[in-house]
């Protein structure tokens, strides 16, 4: 069964393939979802910052039943944090306000600011806050820490000056939006991609050539999604709060044939993501 697989990070710690995304779920729903995702099986939770539902997210990590090691934890550097100081005390104030002692891992959540997202330059900024996760992670805070939203030149800019590499980077990355160039990159260096939105915020499910590949296989379209960024290497992380859907999202143990992948991978890209398009990470930029 697929929640019962992990990949294995570059410093030996295992991270699960599949994870709970908890993106939009407010902070008192997030408890909930946490448990009964918990209780079907998943053991891998993905919050940030700046979902403002870490506390949910802590709670229900806290009261689920499972002692503490059996759920790997992630959380996000907001994205505005580009200085040692603040990167580094939002750490500290993520553990508090999550309950936890330590999070099995710690990600940048973009490269810019969102609201200058794929503009200026902070590279300094981000070699500042990747610091500062460089020392959570010494100091034991971290089991794991990482990057999301990074492209090359960003990636290669905390390669140049780093004590400790990157561990993922977590993009957005489905049928119609794979870039195979960064998944490349990471490959070569070791950094495992997590996959945000593998279903395109629901977009996908839209797709004619999605849902004739689905039937072929007698899944739904948004199974066919998840094995997809699975058989591409990558951590899925599907976003829901549903308890059905968290069970359907899980019903991925199928392989998708080498030809099926190629013709996936040459999905053409997808023009826009209705109403969510004008979020950054969505905005085609």
């Amino acid at each position: 069964m697929i929640l019962q697989e992990t990949y294995t990070l570059s410093n030996g710690v295992k991270i699960p393939k599949l994870g709970l995304g908890t993106w939009f779920i407010p902070d008192a729903q997030a408890v909930e979802a946490v448990r009964t995702a918990v209780s079907l099986g998943y053991r891998h939770i993905d919050t940030a910052q700046a979902y403002e539902n870490e506390a949910g997210v802590g709670e229900g990590v806290r009261t689920c039943g499972l002692p503490r090691e059996q759920i790997f934890v992630t959380s996000k550097v907001a994205a505005e944090h580009k200085d040692y100081d603040s990167a580094a005390r939002s750490i500290d104030e993520t553990l508090e306000k999550m309950g936890l002692d330590y999070l099995d891992m710690m990600i940048i959540h973009s490269p810019q600011p969102w609201a200058d997202f794929r503009g200026g330059d902070y590279a300094e900024g981000n070699r500042a806050a990747w610091r500062a996760l460089e020392d959570a992670y010494t100091a034991g805070k971290l089991r794991a820490i990482g990057v999301s939203n990074f492209r090359k030149p960003d990636l290669d800019n905390i390669l140049s000056d780093c004590r400790v590499k990157p561990m993922v980077d977590q993009i957005l990355l489905h049928i119609s939006n794979t870039d195979l160039g960064l998944l490349d990159t990471c490959r070569t260096q070791d950094i495992l991609v997590e996959a945000y939105s593998p279903i395109a915020h629901g977009e996908a499910l839209k797709n004619p050539m999605i849902a004739e590949m689905a039937a072929k296989y007698g899944v739904s379209a948004a199974q066919m999604c998840i094995r997809y960024v699975l058989e591409l290497g990558a951590v899925a992380l599907p976003k829901t709060a549903d308890p059905e859907h968290m069970k359907a999202n899980a019903a991925v143990d199928f392989d998708i044939t080498p030809d099926d992948m190629e013709l996936l991978k040459q999905a053409a890209p997808i023009k826009d993501y209705g109403e969510f398009s004008f979020f950054p990470v969505f905005s085609g930029k």
